[in-house]
């Protein structure tokens, strides 16, 4: 079996409150694999990526108007340094929620056309666009949390409704990410576990990272209608080729087909059907369909209890990760967004990884 990994987690708003949780790999190749990649990740020093961590958890400091706020300030170093590329969108407590105010859900619209701007801007991870290439570190960081927050407040929004509609079904996750994390090739037999598990997700449970830019069928099938699949649909569409050390956590109750949620199933259902009409086949494992199961966190050792209620309150209230430890190798964060200096540490931090990433591209172009 593989070891264990420690998470220590830390109070962003009182540095001396830390608490520890347990993960407990499952015992196959994936995760024997992902844990040495992990390994890897933590001896090399690279830095993690604090901007988008825990997100869905509806009483953050990180507020709508924190966000907000944060979006507008990289869209105005964007616009200010490209001259043939602007974003016009303003983002504000208003405006990010659905036209149907009293529906209290995020403005989809809104949303897509700010992840439509990060796509343009960033590229893919195999071609990263000529707008990224001629950036500097400053604006390479912006374009960065386009994605980045885009994602965070539209968690943010879906969880403060729930807390109102559904509060059992708040969908709080951690997204554990490295910048210029290794990418190692998905094995045939690594993607055995998506025709075990499919699109199950369950309370403490622990998955493989998805380390690509790009959307996949699921994502295509929700959030755009279930449309048609043309060529350029299909173009936009990433199969996930790559795993890494890193990892998310699934900190929300049991999402599991044919457990009592005729919800789940039915647009479980409706998407397979989905996948036939457009031909293809939703047992075919090289489509990357579901998520890749690696862990479990060992709630009871870590928590004294299972009840999500008061795991997501001793996590509400620890939301930065401070160290992470596997093997006996053992990385300190000593960072965190609340740092008056932050923005500026993660430029200076990620400036190896922008070179890097440039002159990659340059040999290719070469």
């Amino acid at each position: 079996m593989p070891s264990p990994v420690r998470v220590t987690l830390r109070n962003p708003l009182n540095r001396q409150d830390l608490f520890d949780y347990w993960i407990e790999p499952q015992d196959h190749e994936l995760a024997r694999d992902w844990t040495q990649a992990l390994r890897a990740l933590l001896t090399s020093g690279k830095l993690l990526e604090k901007n988008f961590c825990f997100v869905g958890f509806p009483d953050t400091p990180r507020t709508v108007e924190y966000l907000c706020n944060e979006l507008n300030q990289h869209t105005r170093t964007i616009n200010a340094f490209f001259d043939n590329y602007q974003i016009e969108e303003v983002f504000t407590p208003d405006n990010v929620f659905a036209r149907d105010y009293a529906d209290h859900g995020p403005n989809h619209e809104l949303f897509n056309q700010l992840h439509n701007h990060f796509e343009r801007l960033q590229g893919t991870v195999n071609n990263l666009s000529d707008y990224y290439r001629r950036a500097d570190y400053s604006t390479k960081y912006a374009i960065r949390q386009l994605n980045n927050i885009c994602h965070e407040l539209e968690s943010l929004i879906l969880s403060r409704r729930k807390v109102t509609t559904a509060p059992e079904w708040i969908r709080p996750s951690q997204i554990t990410t490295w910048l210029t994390a290794d990418r190692l090739p998905l094995k045939p037999q690594h993607r055995q576990l998506f025709a075990q598990n499919g699109y199950d997700r369950v309370f403490g449970g622990v998955y493989m990272h998805w380390t690509q830019i790009g959307k996949t069928l699921f994502e295509v099938f929700r959030d755009e209608g279930a449309p048609t699949l043309t060529d350029t649909i299909c173009e936009a569409i990433t199969h996930l080729e790559y795993y890494s050390g890193e990892f998310d956590v699934e900190w929300g109750n049991d999402v599991v087909y044919g457990h009592n949620l005729p919800w789940h199933d039915q647009e479980q259902d409706c998407f397979r059907s989905w996948l036939i009409e457009n031909n293809l086949d939703h047992k075919d494992i090289n489509l990357s369909l579901g998520y890749l199961p690696l862990a479990q966190v060992d709630l009871r050792r870590s928590f004294g209890t299972s009840d999500s209620g008061t795991v997501w309150k001793t996590l509400t209230d620890h939301l930065d990760i401070y160290q992470i430890e596997v093997d006996g190798v053992v990385q300190t964060f000593d960072y965190c967004w609340t740092d008056d200096n932050y923005q500026q540490q993660q430029i200076d931090l990620l400036r190896p990884g922008y070179d890097y990433n440039s002159r990659i591209k340059h040999a290719v172009a070469n």
